[in-house]
Parts: C-alpha cells; sequence; structure tokens
C-alpha cells in the first residue's frame, strides 16, 4: 500500500460523484484520500507523482470469477466444439489431470503469469477458485497457489464440486468436500461454490455443500443455469447467495428472486462465445428483473480461455447490448458487489486506491476500441504496476 498523486486526468470516474474532467486524485497509505478538479489540489508534500497525460481513469477493474490456476491444454475440446461437438463439463477431467500431475512450483508460475496478464488489463482485484484438483490434497494445493499470487488484490474460493471425479463414487465424493471444508477455510478460502448444472451436480447436492459451506463461515456462490435451467438460480436466491454466475438459461421469475434476496448476477460472456451457445438475452432478463449486474472473464481452459476483463465487457456491450455505464459499473461496483467488498471498485474518499489509466481520453474508448490493450497503466493500493 503506498501514496501516490495521479494529476492530468481528462475524466475521472469515481462513481462517488459525476465525472470530474481536468482532475486529481490522491492516495495516501493505499486509500483514496482526495479526488477533485486538478486546480483545487493542494500542496502534497513530497508524495511521488504520476502524470495522466489527459487520460481518463476508471476504478481497477473487479474480476470476481476466475479458474485462474490449472495446468495442461484443452485444445482438443476447442478444436472439437470448431467441428460441430456440444460443449460437456466431462472436460474437465482433462485439466484435473494434468493439474493433479503438475508441481506447486509449476502451478504458480502458471498462475502468476495469468494474473499479470490480468493486471496488464486493468484488474486488480480478482478472485481465483480450486476446482481442478478433485482431491483434498490437490484441492488445498491449489487454494496455496491462488493465496501466493502476487499483484492484483486476490480473494480464494474453494470450488471442490466442480464435477465428480471419475472414479469416485458420487455420494462418497460429496461428502468428501463437505468434510474438506473446514480445511478449505484454515487456507484461507472465504468462498465455497459449486458448479450446479447438467453433468456437474444437482440442486439438492449444491444445497447440502453450500448450506454446510455457511456453517463453516464460508460466503456462498454458485455456477447456476448455464447449460439448461435447472433451479440453480432460485437456489441462490433461497440461500442469500452473494452471487450467481453464468445464468445463460435463468427465467424471469428466478431472476425476479434473485433481485429481491440481493444476489448479484455474474455475466461471463467469454463462455457463452466459447461455448458457441448463442445465448446473450439472460442479461436482459437480468436487467429487467433488477438484478445487480456483474461482469467477468471465468478465466479457464476450457471454457473462457481469457485474461481480458475488458474483452468480456466488450461482449457485454456488443453481443448482450448493455450500455456502456452499466459495464463500467458492472466490472468495478458489481464486481466488488458480488465478493461483498465496498472498499473497492469505486475511488471514493477511504476506498482502496486501485485504478486503471487508460489509453484513451474518454471511458467509453476502453469498450469501443476493439483487438488493442486499452489500460495504460494499472494502480494496486497506490502502487503503478505497469
Amino acid at each position: 500500500m503506498s501514496d501516490l498523486v495521479v494529476r492530468r486526468i481528462g475524466r475521472l470516474t469515481t462513481w462517488a460523484r459525476p465525472v470530474v474532467p481536468d482532475a486529481a486524485l490522491v492516495i495516501r497509505d493505499g486509500r483514496v484520500e482526495w479526488f477533485g478538479p486538478d486546480r483545487e489540489l493542494n500542496a502534497t508534500g513530497h508524495l511521488p507523482e504520476l502524470d495522466a497525460g489527459g487520460a481518463a481513469v476508471l476504478p481497477g477493474l473487479v474480476d470476481c470469477h476466475t479458474h485462474a490456476v490449472w495446468a495442461g491444454s484443452r485444445r482438443d475440446d476447442f478444436v472439437g466444439r470448431l467441428s460441430g461437438a456440444p460443449y460437456s463439463p466431462a472436460g474437465i477431467h482433462s485439466t484435473v489431470a494434468a493439474t493433479r500431475a503438475a508441481s506447486y512450483d509449476e502451478l504458480r508460475a502458471f498462475a502468476q503469469r495469468r494474473v499479470a496478464t490480468m493486471v496488464r488489463n486493468g484488474t486488480t482485484t480478482v478472485e481465483v477458485k480450486s476446482g481442478y484438483g478433485l482431491t483434498v490434497d490437490d484441492e488445498l494445493k491449489l487454494l496455496d497457489v491462488a493465496a501466493a499470487l502476487q499483484g492484483p488484490s486476490v480473494t480464494t474460493t474453494y470450488l471442490g464440486a466442480h464435477v465428480v471425479p471419475r472414479d469416485r463414487d458420487r455420494d462418497d465424493y460429496v461428502d468428501e468436500v463437505v468434510q474438506t471444508l473446514p480445511e478449505a477455510r484454515s487456507r484461507g478460502a472465504t468462498w465455497c461454490d459449486v458448479f450446479c448444472d447438467e453433468g456437474a451436480f444437482t440442486v439438492d447436492e449444491a444445497r447440502l455443500i453450500l448450506t454446510e459451506a455457511r456453517a463453516h463461515g464460508f460466503g456462498l456462490r454458485i455456477h447456476a443455469e448455464q447449460m439448461t435451467r435447472t433451479g440453480a438460480a432460485a437456489l441462490a436466491a433461497e440461500l442469500g447467495c452473494a452471487s450467481a454466475d453464468h445464468l445463460d438459461h435463468v427465467s424471469a421469475n428466478d431472476a425476479a428472486a434473485m433481485a429481491a434476496a440481493g444476489v448479484v448476477a455474474v455475466l461471463v460472456p467469454v463462455a457463452s462465445l466459447y461455448t458457441r451457445s448463442g445465448r446473450w438475452d439472460h442479461a436482459t432478463t437480468l436487467t429487467k428483473a433488477g438484478c445487480t449486474l456483474a461482469v467477468a472473464t471465468d478465466c479457464n481452459p476450457g471454457t473462457s480461455w481469457c485474461e481480458s476483463l475488458p474483452y468480456a465487457m466488450q461482449l457485454a456491450c456488443l453481443e448482450m447490448g448493455l450500455p456502456v455505464e452499466t459495464v463500467l459499473r458492472a466490472a468495478t461496483l458489481g464486481g466488488a458487489q458480488a465478493l461483498r467488498r465496498d472498499d473497492i471498485g469505486h475511488l471514493g474518499a477511504g476506498g482502496r486506491g486501485d485504478l486503471v489509466v487508460l489509453d484513451a481520453a474518454h471511458e467509453a474508448d476502453l469498450l469501443a476500441h476493439l483487438g488493442v490493450n486499452g489500460i495504460s497503466r494499472t494502480i494496486v493500493g497506490g502502487s503503478p504496476n505497469g
């Protein structure tokens, strides 16, 4: 956590006030101390300064759904889908085999490169799930790797309930996931997630696991309604999950229940593109229901090999039809709400000094300019990272 003064900001988005033109911002000990017109900036002593050169500045992006720790490749899945094969969760097993065979150091090196790329693309807070180990020891190893990652602020999620391993009895494995909860919590995991969908876990299994997780102090998340409508979104509302993610097949009634329960709807448009589902209208269903929206990469080897949250945001605009400001909020404030954080996703006084300097004079250009990295500098806790 560092001190920094950012000056000559062309347009400053804080979400605490309307956009401030010709602005400056002061970060002290990693927290926003002041922002306003550059001409009103008082003397700041010897604090280091960053000249934004007239560029737009946004709060740091919050990627609230990633599977960043894995080994191996799923290129065969990718090629197969382009030949007409449907997506199936069974492909996860090939990643599990490669991940189990990799050492801690190898996994950390792979994942560190991924999160470094995320930071270069503007992510300052990232959620990282386990889920490619599917044994007690391997899942705990993945949580240890995630907790050791450097660069962004990292929060970790236990996803032992990703799929049932091929060599395991289903009921026995669900019991093992539940029995592992205390140790996963002791390794620093804040959240518990379940992939509740066709080919993964049932609503009843998800209810059991998440109810036990809550009793052990976890916050709750759920993969819901990606491939078919199962009732997972309604379960998210029933249990008061912090988020339900994917939601390609969510119904209007379930979306309304989520909104009433305060469940954040996390859109992962890269996965919708990658799996060739052709489904984009769930964003409209969730918006009409009044859900708080977040946008995330779902970075993973099989259905969303993508470390760029701005790319996911572009798809949210161009394919889902969401307005620019809605998407900018979803990738900042919405992600923060999905993680139940009030100190990130904005640049109001007291918030973390996490921000991105764009390679553009206007924040809309981040979404309009395709095929490039639109981030000039990423600041995490007042410390420039690129």
